[in-house]
């Protein structure tokens, strides 16, 4: 207990010494020469506060007259200025891209064929799952779309999309998912085509519409499985038709498998022209959505040669045939693995081509799918996914 006045301190306690006070007439010590230069200087600072203020507003307002009169210097004659508008419009609407346009709803139809489950190992089935996201990505960036089907879609394929991909194909547009097979597809893509709106002969059929008249009248077409190992070579896509795509990863264990296929149900089969405008060292090997890619850039602008030039990514070795230019894109690495033109196999995954689409993959096509699903769109793809055995 702290001790009161006139106690004796115990042992050990601290006492406050009193505060000094002023007794009466005695005054204060007199001020250092420091503190009177600092008291000197506050009050010189306070003072011209006001001044302050005043010069601020001038050096502001003369800053901006100096930018004002520099960019009256440098600014161009009305008759510039006039042709600048003029060019500045212009290239504007060369440089738009066709993504900004409305696209055009075409008759026509494209059907990725998933019915390869089973035959897939897991690190297949992701890779299958992202070329399919971007298969639709392209899809609905295209200037002149076709109607997309996903045929097959179920087992370890939809429980994918279901789980890791969080189910944003959903809210997925322009495209059907059907648990069906390819026919049961081409079947409803026959009866969506014929409808008011199923869509109408633009792009690469509005330049040969004449001789499509009798198709467009009678809504008639054909169903073609797109295989390399078929005998007929594709010259050009038709309207009111649908073209099945295999979907499939499998490392070259299943040569033939979507020809016999298509075989096996009586279905007419073609391959794409790629020997016809690229010449190969070797067999060549394309992933699902490059032959979308491909396919839709025909529909555009009617030329496979333009097609293949403007799709086919570098890294497959391919060189163009009669003085055809390949644009000039990134490089990327080139193998040659001993495949036939679209033929499927993921055979150069175990070189480091694709890794085995694991954990980055599973990363990169969630994005993908997000991105879709909130209708924005995706980051630029990149040329290195899986094989796949598309047209085989």
């Amino acid at each position: 207990m702290p001790s009161t006045a006139g106690d004796t301190p115990a042992d050990g306690e601290i006492v406050a010494a009193p505060f000094p006070t002023l007794e009466q007439g005695e005054t204060q010590p007199p001020l250092s020469k420091n503190k009177l230069k600092k008291l000197r200087r506050d009050k010189a600072w306070e003072e011209g506060r006001d001044r302050r203020k005043e010069l601020r507003k001038i050096k502001n307002k003369e800053r901006k007259e100096r930018k004002r009169a520099a960019a009256d210097n440098n600014a161009p004659s009305e008759a510039t200025q006039e042709k600048r508008k003029a060019s500045n419009g212009a290239e504007f609407q060369a440089a738009k891209k066709p993504n900004h346009c409305r696209s055009v709803q075409l008759p026509i139809s494209f059907v990725l064929d998933c019915g390869f489950d089973d035959l897939m190992l897991d690190g297949e089935r992701k890779s299958l799952a992202s070329q399919v996201t971007r298969s639709y990505s392209e899809n609905q960036k295209a200037l002149y779309r076709p109607h997309l089907f996903i045929s097959s879609f179920k087992g370890h394929l939809k429980e994918r999309f279901d789980t890791v991909l969080s189910g944003h194909h959903h809210s997925w547009k322009g495209v059907r998912f059907l648990e069906g097979d390819f026919e049961e597809a081409a079947k409803q893509a026959d009866q969506v085509m014929k409808d008011d709106q199923g869509g109408k002969l633009a792009g690469a059929f509005e330049q040969t519409r004449p001789a499509q008249q009798t198709e467009e009248g009678s809504g008639s077409g054909e169903v073609v499985y797109l295989t390399s190992d078929s005998p007929d070579t594709l010259t050009e896509l038709k309207p009111y038709s649908t073209y099945i795509i295999g979907g499939l990863v499998d490392k070259n264990r299943h040569k033939g498998i979507c020809y016999k296929r298509a075989m096996d149900r009586g279905l007419k089969t073609a391959k794409l022209p790629i020997g016809d405008y690229m010449k190969m060292s070797s067999r060549f090997v394309l992933a699902t959505n490059h032959v979308v890619e491909i396919m839709l850039q025909w529909l555009e602008v009617g030329d496979w040669a333009k097609a293949f030039l403007q799709i086919m990514p570098k890294r497959k070795g391919g060189i163009p045939k009669d003085g055809l230019t390949i644009p000039d894109r990134s490089p990327a690495a080139s193998t040659n693995d001993g495949r036939t033109d679209n033929e499927a196999s993921g055979r150069n995954q175990g070189k480091g081509e694709t890794a085995d689409m694991d954990d980055a993959e599973s990363v990169q096509d969630k994005a993908t799918a997000e991105n879709m699903g909130s209708g924005e769109q995706r980051p630029p793809q990149s040329e290195i996914i899986g094989q796949t055995d598309s047209i085989r």
